[in-house]
C-alpha cells in the first residue's frame, strides 16, 4: 500500500494483541489510512451464530463463514486448562469410519483468518481464558497445510496474546510428507497422530487414508518430527470393540512407544447415531468398560505413558469424533 512498515506492526498489534475487529479503534493510525483499510479489508471472517453448553461444561460454538458455510469449535474446560478445539476445513474428505465429520462430506478449506478467528471469537464466549489449542475439529489440518501453518505463525508471534506454540497441538490422520514439512518449518507446535491401530490392514479399514500414506510411512515421519522438534508425539487411540482392543494390539502399542518418544491418548468411542451411519461405521461399538480399563492398565504396567480422554460433550454431539453441522 506504500505505507511505512511500522504501520503493519501497529495493525498487527491491534488485531492480535488487543483483539480489535474495527479499524476505527486503531487510534495511533491516521484517519485517512484507517478509512483506506476499512475500504479494502475485513477484520473478521466468521460470524458467531450460536453456542450450546453440555452438562460437563463443554461448549460447542457454531460459526458461519462469509460464503454461508457453517463450522464448529469446542471449548473443553478442566481443572488445569481451558482447551479450544478448532476446525481447519468445512467438513472432511477422509471418511474415517469412527468420525461424524467425515460422514458430512467435504466442502472446502478454511482460510488462515477463519482458523484464527475461531480462537478470537471463542475467547469472547468463554468464561475462562483459553490456555491450550488443539487442531482436532472438523477437517484434516495437513490437507490445508498453508493456512494451518500461517495460523501457527500468527500464534508464534510474540505480540499475539495468550497462547504459545508449546500449548498448541496439531492432530493429523497421517499425511506423511506434510508431517515432515511441518517438522522442517521451525514451528514447534506439538503433533498428534490419529493412530487407532498398529496394523496396516486394520488401520486401512478404519481410516481409508492409510491406503495412500501407509502406517509405516507415517511412523517414519512422526519419528522424524520427534527428533527434529525435540517433542513427544501423541498417539490417539479410539477404542473399538473387537477391532483394536485385543491383546495383540496392546503388544504392538508397547513396541511402538519404545521406538518413538510418545504418549498414548486412549479415547472412548462416541456414538455416531446422530448422523445415521451405514456400513462399517454403523457396526462400530465402544469397547466395554472393563476391557477398556484393563487395556489401559496393562499398558501402564508396562511403563507406557497413557492418558485417558474422558468423554465430554456427547450430550450435545461435541465429543471427540462427533462434530458435524446440523445447524441450518
Amino acid at each position: 500500500m506504500g505505507e511505512a512498515k511500522f504501520r503493519a506492526h501497529q495493525v498487527f498489534n491491534w488485531m492480535y494483541n488487543y483483539g480489535s475487529v474495527d479499524f476505527e479503534e486503531m487510534k495511533n493510525i491516521s484517519k485517512p489510512l484507517r478509512t483506506k483499510l476499512q475500504e479494502q479489508f475485513d477484520l473478521l471472517t466468521l460470524t458467531f451464530v450460536a453456542a450450546e453448553t453440555s452438562a460437563s461444561g463443554t461448549k460447542k460454538l457454531i460459526f458461519k463463514t462469509g460464503d454461508g458455510r457453517v463450522i464448529e469449535s469446542v471449548i473443553i474446560p478442566d481443572a488445569k486448562r481451558n482447551t479450544l478445539c478448532i476446525s481447519t476445513q468445512v467438513g472432511c474428505p477422509l471418511d474415517c469410519k469412527f468420525c461424524a465429520t467425515g460422514l458430512m462430506g467435504y466442502k472446502r478449506n478454511l482460510t488462515t483468518g477463519e482458523i484464527f478467528d475461531q480462537f478470537l471469537l471463542a475467547q469472547q464466549h468463554s468464561e475462562r481464558e483459553i490456555t491450550n489449542i488443539v487442531y482436532m475439529g472438523m477437517g484434516e489440518p495437513l490437507l490445508n497445510y498453508q493456512s494451518t501453518v500461517n495460523s501457527l505463525k500468527i500464534f508464534a508471534e510474540s505480540l499475539t496474546k495468550g497462547i504459545s506454540l508449546k500449548k498448541i497441538t496439531v492432530s493429523t490422520a497421517g499425511i506423511a510428507p506434510k508431517i515432515r514439512e511441518l517438522a522442517d518449518s521451525g514451528l514447534k507446535a506439538k503433533l498428534a497422530l490419529s493412530l487407532h491401530s498398529c496394523f496396516e490392514s486394520t488401520r486401512s479399514m478404519i481410516m481409508p487414508i492409510n491406503e495412500k500414506y501407509s502406517l509405516k510411512e507415517n511412523l517414519e515421519a512422526v519419528s522424524y518430527f520427534a527428533k527434529k522438534t525435540k517433542t513427544r508425539i501423541t498417539f490417539e487411540y479410539i477404542m473399538l470393540k473387537n477391532v483394536n482392543d485385543r491383546d495383540e494390539d496392546i503388544s504392538a502399542l508397547l513396541k511402538l512407544v519404545k521406538k518413538i518418544p510418545s504418549k498414548i491418548n486412549v479415547i472412548p468411542f462416541n456414538s455416531l447415531q446422530h448422523m445415521h451411519p451405514k456400513g462399517f461405521s454403523a457396526a462400530l461399538v465402544p469397547t466395554e468398560q472393563h476391557r477398556f480399563d484393563e487395556f489401559v492398565q496393562i499398558l501402564r504396567d508396562r511403563n507406557a505413558t497413557v492418558m485417558v480422554r474422558d468423554t465430554q460433550g456427547d450430550d450435545i454431539a461435541a465429543a471427540c469424533g462427533q462434530l458435524a453441522v446440523k445447524f441450518k
